[in-house]
């Protein structure tokens, strides 16, 4: 009986201390996806990682042109979300527009990064752009991300400061890339304003469950499967939503603005067959470009003769 019971604590013991494990990977991975302060680990990964991409020609090119972007001339401006956080945003009027673009960069960037190569062309075309930043990352307030499920209803108080500030008589387009694509597609699920004439979404994912899904297995290299039970539990605790509880892909359903879709062939981070899931599931017109041998929101840099293309075709067909 005593070795019985034995066996039987040492089992419980056993137990303990893989729940013990599994809660701790599953509250890493949570943090990594949406707090605003990365874990430390994660950091470190990030810096090696940037300092071997310097390598490589066209990331090099991508911060200098952000870089660049950042310490040009502009207005900071500032709103409150309809929640109460302070979103930041970055304006940069032309004389005589003919569109406006509001731009949504994606997790863990910065608007100057994802949008430095496309910002020159953007003037040349009579764009002005309004750059936002995304809530919990950089100037923005907010302790957390939400993987569009949250930042689509920024896009809408960002409408209504382009309205109230510039007026309706200009055509607008949301443009988005990486989790800034995903925000702009969940935001065709509303009544858009008239205004807005389309959507750009570049390398954008379907649902935060599936991303978290896909970065676990083939990133991480752990099974999402034993965790995702705690991980929809924190993700909850954090945001108020759940990881299953909206999607591009029911946005798309109801979207009725024309949407451009990109999606570099060579992208590892975001899966292509995401795109064709959202270009699958869009009710209104639309365009797709896939970009061979691009990497993830890399695709301006590796074919922008394509990606200028298709973005005059959009402007050509909706502006009106």
């Amino acid at each position: 009986m005593k070795k019985l019971t034995k066996g039987l604590l040492a089992g419980a013991g056993v137990l303990v201390g893989a729940a013990a494990v599994s809660h701790g990977i599953t509250d890493h991975m949570v943090r990594l996806a949406l707090d605003r302060e990365a874990p430390r680990w994660a950091r470190r990964v990030t810096a090696k990682r940037e300092r071997t991409a310097w390598d490589d020609p066209l990331f090099r090119q991508a911060l200098e042109e952000g870089l660049e972007l950042e310490n040009q001339p502009h207005h900071t401006i500032e709103i409150c979300a309809r929640d109460g956080e302070v979103l930041v945003g970055h304006w940069f009027p032309v004389e005589r527009p003919r569109r406006i673009v509001l731009a949504m960069h994606g997790w863990r960037s910065a608007w100057y990064r994802d949008f430095g190569g496309i910002a020159a062309f953007l003037r040349e075309q009579e764009c002005s752009v309004l750059y936002a930043e995304q809530r919990g990352q950089n100037a923005s307030t907010g302790d957390y991300m939400g993987f569009g499920m949250l930042e689509r209803y920024d896009c809408l108080d960002w409408l209504q400061w382009l309205a109230d500030s510039q007026g309706t008589s200009l055509p607008v387009y949301l443009a988005g890339v990486s989790m800034g694509a995903t925000t702009v597609l969940m935001a065709t699920g509303f009544d858009l304003p008239p205004q807005v004439k389309g959507v750009i979404a570049d390398c954008g994912f379907t649902s935060a469950h599936a991303i978290w899904d896909h970065v676990c297995r083939d990133g991480l290299h752990l099974s999402y499967g034993l965790h995702r039970y705690g991980a929809e539990r924190l993700c909850r605790r954090k945001i108020r939503v759940g990881t299953k509880d909206y999607s591009t892909v029911e946005a798309l359903a109801r979207c009725r603005v024309p949407v451009l879709f990109i999606h570099g062939l060579a992208d590892d981070f975001v899966p292509p067959e995401m795109t064709y899931e959202n270009f699958g599931a869009c009710a209104a017109p639309k365009r797709l470009l896939t970009v061979a041998g691009a990497g993830h929101g890399m695709s301006w840099y590796v074919d922008g003769d394509r990606y200028r293309q298709e973005l005059l075709a959009l402007w050509r067909e909706n502006d009106g």
